[in-house]
């Protein structure tokens, strides 16, 4: 059987398999296109919803993305824009944001804007003169059918069937029952409550014009709106004649009595809550000494853990040492163990009455200390277990700097006759200084944002007593600024975002501080 050979493959069937030339011009800048105008829907959307912020974000990173991808003097930052989008997004937009706040008087008095204020007031009803209906709601298939009856005249009306399945207004014309249409047994009452937003956008009008609207849960009756808008934009009360007015100064309507009405509203508060934190008694005492305490707690931290961290390292490098290998893995569990199982576990550990902690201490001192309710213990208390948590860290890093020291300068030592202590103050501190600083830097920033101990070991607790507002001894900057946002009656949402603005404005200054003398120190050194 013979084959044919079909001899060299030609060019062009394999140019006939790809895209033409024109096509793959166009397809790049056609998705580009799409991308880009999907970006601009959402960003429409998101501007429509009323954040105005994020939608100015998100629209300055559709116009960097579009110039950056079309523009041939960028190509090397096409690369890069994903980060720098994900920065804008996630670091960028939430601080502005929360500096935004910080001007406002937001918090669960002042939760809705001005609009949404005035459109609860001129919702609200009242009751007017007029008989009432009893309701009773009965299911029709998918759908609803309403009963009402007048107990004076036993007139019966029907309404529907509804869908009910919207809250938007709905009005609706009630027919005199007909005896002929089956309606059942009524629903139980927990089915009404289900369905009541639905049944209270409902407007019924009777055959004689009348209107009702849900008074109860099995009562319909004339209602009217309690509130009207008068043309210089106060509100009058129809049922006792008082007029509202907001004010846009505190963010809440008041009447002719100056009394505030709920629900109050965002307004501007312009340095407001920034004057508050350094002139407020209330504010400002707990807030120097929380401060303060911050400071400490950050800097002894990164001192314990650090001084910990390198003796074990300096041990663990040590050659006559036997199972070094061992003891690395036995020092490094704190650190993979998750930091909030190991807080809950101190927890239990340091417990007055049941800790095991305490129990070793009342066996063979005799003593209990009150680690959770004395200010002093409780402050102990967090710097133990922050050392705990924090020196396994501190060790691995120190072990890798120092096997990057040459052996030849611990050779030369010993040939001179140094020991132990004169190597590690003459080699191994001044070596493993330098590259050490950055990591001590970000330690101390880490931890001076330590929520996540504070809230879990301590709360903050034990209190201030002399304060009106929740802070405690072991509070830091920020679960202090967590407890006003969240547990302050009041929830001062505005205030807590100028502590934060404050907080952030501290770690930068700090940082920069210990990176310019840290800078300063090395030029000197040189």
């Amino acid at each position: 059987m013979h084959t044919v050979d079909p001899g060299p493959r030609r060019d062009d069937d394999s140019e006939s398999m790809s895209p033409p030339p024109t096509l793959k011009r166009v397809a790049g800048p056609a998705a580009l296109a799409l991308i880009v105008i999907a970006a601009l829907y959402l960003v429409m959307r998101i501007y429509a919803s009323g954040e105005l912020l994020l939608a100015g974000t998100m629209l300055v990173i559709t116009a960097l993305a579009a110039w950056i991808y079309t523009s041939g003097t960028t190509y090397s930052y096409r690369y890069l824009f994903p980060g720098i989008a994900a920065a804008l997004i996630f670091v960028v937009f939430p601080m502005l944001y929360t500096i935004a706040i910080g001007f406002t008087n937001y918090s669960s008095r002042n939760l809705l804007d001005f609009q949404r204020a005035e459109a609860y007031f001129l919702t609200d009803t009242f009751r007017a003169e007029g008989p009432s209906y009893e309701f009773t709601l009965h299911g029709a298939g998918s759908e609803f059918r309403g009963r009402l009856i007048q107990s004076e005249t036993d007139r019966e009306f029907l309404i529907g069937p509804l869908a009910l399945a919207t809250e938007k207004p709905l009005e609706v014309q009630a027919e005199p029952l007909d005896a002929a249409v089956p309606l059942g047994e009524p629903l139980p009452l927990r089915d009404v409550i289900a369905k009541q937003k639905m049944l209270r956008a409902l407007t019924v009008v009777l055959p004689d014009g009348a209107r009702v609207q849900m008074a109860g849960l099995r009562e319909f009756a004339p209602v009217r709106p309690l509130y009207l808008r008068n043309p210089d934009g106060s509100l009058t009360n129809q049922e006792n004649g008082r007029i509202i007015r907001p004010d846009m100064d505190s963010g809440y309507f008041v009447d002719d009595q100056g009394q505030r009405l709920q629900p109050g509203f965002q307004v501007a508060a312009g340095w407001d809550n920034y004057r508050r934190i350094f002139t407020e008694q209330r504010f400002r005492e707990p807030f120097f000494r929380i401060f303060v305490w911050t400071l400490v707690f950050a800097g002894l931290t990164v001192l314990f853990a650090t001084s910990l961290g390198m003796l074990l390292a300096v041990l663990l490098n040590w050659d006559a040492l036997r199972f070094k290998g061992a003891y690395r893995i036995l020092l490094f569990l704190p650190y993979a163990v998750p930091g909030f199982i190991s807080i809950l576990v101190f927890r239990g550990l340091f417990n007055q009455n049941v800790g095991e902690i305490n129990l070793i201490l009342s066996t063979l001192f005799g003593i209990k200390p009150a680690w959770f309710s004395d200010a002093f213990l409780a402050k102990v208390m967090l710097l133990i277990v922050n050392t705990w948590l924090g020196f396994p860290y501190m060790m691995v890093i120190c072990m890798g700097l120092i096997k990057a020291i040459p052996s030849e300068l611990y050779e030369a030592s010993a040939v001179a006759g140094a020991g132990p202590l004169t190597n590690f103050w003459r080699i191994t501190l001044p070596l493993i200084t330098r590259p050490l600083t950055p990591l001590l830097i970000s330690s101390f920033a880490f931890n001076f944002n330590n929520f996540v101990l504070i809230a879990l070991l301590t709360g903050g607790r034990p209190d201030f007593l002399d304060t009106s507002v929740p802070a405690g001894t072991t509070d830091i900057l920020v679960s202090y600024t967590w407890r006003i946002a969240f547990q302050d009656s009041g929830a001062n949402y505005g205030l807590a975002a100028a502590i934060s603005t404050v907080i952030f404005l501290m770690v930068a200054a700090i940082t920069l501080v210990q990176m310019r003398f840290t800078r300063i120190v090395e030029e000197e050194k040189r």
